[in-house]
């Protein structure tokens, strides 16, 4: 695992960032493994414990996906950008991809049925008439994803596949080493 911190002037201009990616075998015992390890080093690099949560769940979704959809191959890369104030965690495989179209005929089905609020699920304030084998199952990933993060999107193209991209507004914990970068940081971690 290689991690970079930018500093000013950098690509990222004035940030200081931490990335880093982790490489996973398409295999559904990849699942847990990812979210420990990416789950215990958003923990140590100092996130609030409800942006990890999020962040968990909606990368466990894209993640599921991977492995359910991508079509061959051995791997998938989740890559994370983690600054003071937001996270991007970027899951790419090299599968099959899709056809754009296809994901708006989905999102255009689903928009005739009765919407359903799957954040008041997800996030412990269960209404009492909710029910989320209300939501379609093809596309349920996505709402899960959309409630959990700020931004979801998608990019495919056939034959090279897919890179679901998922960003969050964060709180860092007090004293964490991201909120403590000050004026120096470490050019090169890895």
């Amino acid at each position: 695992m290689r991690s970079r911190v930018l500093h000013p002037g950098e690509r990222d201009g004035d940030a200081r960032d931490v990335r880093f990616c982790l490489v996973f075998p398409r295999e559904a015992l990849s699942i847990p493994v990812m979210r420990h390890v990416l789950g215990d080093t958003l923990c140590r690099l100092g996130l609030d414990d409800e942006s990890v949560s999020d962040l968990l769940l909606a990368v466990t979704e894209a993640c599921t996906n991977v492995l359910r959809h991508a079509g061959p191959g051995h791997k998938y890369e989740v890559v994370a950008t983690v600054g003071q104030d937001r996270c991007v965690l970027q899951v790419l495989d090299n599968g099959s991809g899709f056809r754009p179209a296809r994901i708006r005929a989905v999102r255009r089905s689903n928009l005739r049925r009765p919407p359903v609020r799957p954040v008041s699920l997800l996030r412990g304030r269960r209404d009492q008439g909710a029910d989320v084998s209300q939501i379609p199952e093809s596309g349920r990933g996505l709402q899960i994803m959309r409630a959990c993060v700020d931004d979801v999107s998608l990019r495919s193209q056939l034959g090279r596949g897919t890179v679901v991209e998922l960003g969050k507004r964060i709180e860092l914990r007090q004293g964490s080493p991201l909120s403590d970068l000050g004026a120096w940081a470490l050019k090169d971690a890895g």
